[in-house]
């Protein structure tokens, strides 16, 4: 029964799918097998035991089919284990390409004239949480693959140029290419079925050769575990694994394909000339296939790595299977009811799928919202990263350099992971990213809340977590600092749980927020320059979204008081005064506390109208905008008048409270009565919390009431901020009237970019001076929808502005929901505009409806840009899709009641 003033829970029918998600929780191992390759192992940092710390210069791709890697593997459509001990990936050769195509291919950071990029088409086009099935999309040309002419062409094109990408070298102009699906069903937690089906799109039959491959992720080599593992051929068409912990697997392939067997190790007289041990190297399939060289493989039928070789002429139009089975038991009929299994897993990812979807009428949108679901699931990667043992090395190797003991993450050494992690792109990022993760989890937690909670708590553990309190932000730099919104993501994914099962998971919320309190003092400790509550985080995540680089050293001395720094701790403290509050209606020790956040929140508040003595601090009353105000060596104080998304997260320092909370912790209630009483100047820096809002709501809000409709009025002009598709993170007024500063006798400006960014800064990746980015757009409805809890209908804002149209701010957040949406929704024309980029993928009916989740977007056009696979945080627009009128309880939506103490269920009801 619902506990009085909580939401009805409509309980989600028990599908096939939930049942194995369900078994989980009875150690159940539905999750030890997964797509946990990820698409790019080389030019990681794990990889790199250079000098300098040039991680792509040090294992380029080059290397990669000939060199064993020592932290994990890769490989196109890649499955494995959850400690990634035995592998599986699929291999093709269409009979004219120099490299036998064993993983995917795209340029470096200095390579491609907008940073790292991958040059491959390929799509994730459907997953279950359980990975009971998983089916994806690689595009391969029949002709020659491009490698230099995609290397030569992008070095010749500068910053202002547009990338040259795949499509552009009319490899595809006349569908001269295949279709290869691979799909994985599972018949069991450890009964692992491998699909391969190959479609002919061109004018004519065309030789296509694919190798699925096994083999063991090199742990022997180190000189740390000497025990190796052995793949050898049980039959003409089946091998058996056996591995000293993984125990012994059996692998099948259909058709009696040629078997091939091979060392997972370096091959060092082609990279190195110098000798070693053997004549079978991990190349040798590219060396027997491509090359024609029979000695390449061991004739012996043994190896520690392992491929079904398959030849096939496919006719125009027409398809090949290739069917592959890995199992813990032996299978006396592997293939019996092979096609039946896959049928029943597709068939029940429907069913998943019909009931996470419910209420949603737009075929499209479920599609959309089906694949966002799919990458997300298909970038959970094992990453594995012994520091310790990176920076002593390896008994059995050269040793490191001695620089790096100076260098790259060396004051992490407490950081030992190996987990399954939700990446934020597999082949761009193939690595952690902690507030890319936390957005992650929204998502996620539609779909496999425990996943969600699970992912939360790990990076909080001790192996993650510095000593100090810190939360590491991503391998190229653990010590660099993210947004604080860990704190955010486990309380909303606390609520999308609640929603989603009718049960309060208290201890995952109670266990994440004693070590967010670390986090918090961390951050007061370590980035509060004066010990005044304004915060200097560096570049927060925003890139080169400032007039300076904001992760160096300021070119003027001095140091930079940020507002979006300021603002993010701001929301913090509003976030762990939250989850305190919901643990104190278990435990009224947690009042406490959060009337502990609620007094960070004041004062960071208060600070932030004291830079400059003026009472306004980093808000500007002329402009109507909050800016950063650099201070100076010389201790001057110069607002940088940039309209930004710096000056818009204030806006996320938001919360309500409802009276029925207040009636039931009446210490809380007590402390917010003594500061409105006792310090009202204090109080009076917030939206007016003591004034009841509908229904009787409390609004606690960095940006005071007068400020509130000026900023939106700027967020929702669409000279300024609004685009078709979201808010920009410039404004377009910087087109034509480029903010400039001069320093050190030159001139740094910051000018509107709705693209690609147009230096090298960060990599040359990433732009935050003009484009839309999903994470932060998807805080600003969420902010806007708290705000309409509390103002309901009496703030109206005119959106667009200049239409003439007034609304609710509520109906402002669902119009930034459909804009958002647009980005990936056919339009009238049957048109895509994330996928503008290039014709055939908007009007050819093979490529049309495969969507890309790129990591930001166009901010005239909505087309994609940067990372085209990083569903990650741009897999909230899972999320947005969502139909809210089935889905009115959580943050987003309504505010959770709780009974007061006192009061009967039917009392609680009439008031509120």
């Amino acid at each position: 029964i619902p506990m009085a003033g909580s939401p009805i829970v409509s309980q989600p029918r028990m599908t096939a799918e939930a049942a194995r998600l369900a078994a989980i929780e009875t150690k159940v191992p539905w999750r030890r097998w997964g797509p946990y390759l990820s698409e790019r192992q080389w030019g990681t940092v794990r990889e790199d035991y250079s000098e300098n710390g040039a991680a792509w210069d040090y294992f380029p791709h080059d290397h990669a089919r000939s060199r064993a890697y020592r932290w994990g593997e890769d490989g196109i459509g890649g499955f494995s284990d959850h400690l990634q001990r035995l592998c599986v990936g699929v291999a093709l050769w269409n009979g004219r390409d120099p490299i036998l195509k064993e993983r995917l291919f795209g340029l470096t950071n200095g390579q491609g004239n907008h940073g790292e990029d991958v040059k491959e088409l390929y799509y994730y086009l459907d997953a279950t949480p359980t990975h009971s099935y998983l089916r994806m999309l690689y595009k391969y040309p029949q002709g020659e693959y491009p490698y230099q002419q995609l290397i030569d062409e992008n070095g010749r094109r500068g910053p202002d140029d547009p990338e040259f990408e795949l499509l552009d070298t009319g490899l595809f102009a006349d569908d001269r290419y295949f279709d290869v699906f691979i799909e994985y069903a599972k018949a069991g937690p450890t009964d692992v079925l491998l699909r391969v089906t190959v479609v002919n799109r061109g004018p004519e039959a065309a030789p296509i050769h694919v190798l699925p491959q096994v083999w063991f992720r090199n742990t022997w080599s180190w000189g740390r575990d000497q025990a190796r593992p052995v793949l050898r051929a049980t039959s003409s068409s089946a091998l058996e694994a056996t591995h000293p912990t993984l125990g012994t697997k059996h692998c099948y392939f259909d058709d009696r394909p040629e078997l091939l067997f091979s060392e997972n190790e370096t091959n060092t007289p082609k990279l190195y000339g110098t000798p070693a041990p053997g004549r079978h190297f991990k190349d040798a399939f590219h060396h027997r296939v491509v090359g024609g060289v029979g000695d390449a493989v061991n004739p012996e039928g043994r190896g520690t790595k392992a491929a079904a070789w398959y030849q096939a002429l496919v006719p125009a139009g027409g398809t090949a299977v290739f069917r592959a089975r890995l199992a813990a038991e032996p299978v006396a009929e592997p293939f019996a009811g092979f096609d039946a299994i896959v049928a029943t897993r597709i068939a029940e990812a429907d069913e998943f799928y019909a009931e996470v979807q419910r209420g949603m009428d737009d075929p499209d949108a479920r599609m959309v919202q089906r694949q966002a679901f799919a990458g997300m699931i298909w970038s959970k990667q094992l990453f594995y990263y012994d520091v310790p043992q990176w920076l002593e090395g390896d008994p059995g190797q050269p040793a490191p350099p001695a620089s790096r003991r100076k260098g790259r993450n060396q004051d992490w050494g407490h950081l030992n992971n190996a987990d399954i992690l939700s990446m934020p792109d597999a082949w761009e990022y193939p690595w952690f990213a902690a507030w890319d993760l936390a957005f992650h989890c929204i998502p996620f937690a539609l779909i496999d809340p425990e996943f969600a909670k699970q992912q939360l708590i790990l990076l909080t553990r001790e192996w993650y977590m510095h000593p100090n309190g810190q939360l590491p932000a991503y391998e190229w730099a653990f010590g660099d600092v993210n947004p604080p919104v860990h704190a955010w993501a486990a309380w909303r994914v606390f609520q999308l749980d609640r929603k989603k099962t009718g049960k309060e998971d208290i201890a995952f919320l109670e266990r994440v927020f004693h070590k967010l309190m670390l986090n918090f003092t961390w951050w007061v400790n370590r980035k509060d320059a004066q010990g005044r509550n304004v915060f200097q985080g560096g570049f927060l995540g925003l890139d080169n979204i400032g007039v300076f680089d904001r992760s160096a050293p300021l070119p003027t001395g001095g140091f930079l008081n940020q507002a979006d720094g300021t603002a993010w701790m701001a929301m913090y403290s509003l976030n762990l005064m939250r989850i305190a509050l919901e643990l104190a209606m278990h435990n009224r020790v947690y009042e406490d506390i959060a009337t502990k956040f609620f007094e960070h929140f004041l004062h960071i508040a208060e600070a932030m109208t004291k830079i400059g003595g003026d009472g306004a601090g980093l808000w500007n009353e002329e402009d109507q905008f909050y800016y950063d105000v650099l201070n100076t060596s010389d201790d001057r104080q110069i607002p940088l008048k940039v309209r930004s998304m710096v000056g818009l997260i204030p806006l996320f320092a938001v919360e309500t409270i409802d009276q029925s909370m207040l009636d039931a912790l009446p210490e809380f209630a007590g402390r917010l009565k003594w500061f409105l009483e006792y310090r009202p100047a204090l109080a009076a820096l917030v939206a007016k919390w003591d004034v009841p809002g509908h229904g009787e709501r409390r609004l606690l809000s960095l940006v005071p009431g007068e400020r509130i409709r000026p900023i939106l009025e700027r967020l929702l002009d669409e000279t300024e901020f609004l685009s078709d598709y979201g808010i920009r993170a410039v404004s377009q007024y910087h087109r034509d009237h480029p903010y400039e500063i001069g320093v050190g006798g030159q001139t740094l400006s910051v000018r509107y970019q709705p693209g690609e960014s147009d230096s090298g800064l960060f990599g040359g990746n990433s732009n935050w001076r003009g484009p839309i980015w999903m994470p932060v757009n998807y805080l600003l409805i969420e902010s806007l929808q708290k705000f309409h809890y509390y103002y309901h209908d009496q703030l109206m804002v005119e959106c667009p502005k200049g239409s003439g149209r007034h609304v609710t701010v509520d109906q402002a957040a669902a119009e930034l929901s459909r804009r958002l949406a647009r980005l990936f929704l056919k339009d009238a024309a049957g048109q895509r505009p994330v996928l503008g980029y290039h014709p055939k993928l908007q009007g050819d009916p093979q490529f049309r409806d495969y969507v890309l989740f790129h990591e930001y977007f166009h901010g005239e056009s909505g087309r994609g840009v940067g990372a085209s696979h990083q569903t990650g945080w741009t897999g909230l627009v899972a999320k947005l899709l969502m139909p809210r009128s089935i889905h009115r309880v959580d943050s987003a939506d309504e505010p959770h009641h709780h009974p007061r103490r006192g009061h009967s269920a039917r009392a609680l009801k009439e008031t509120g």
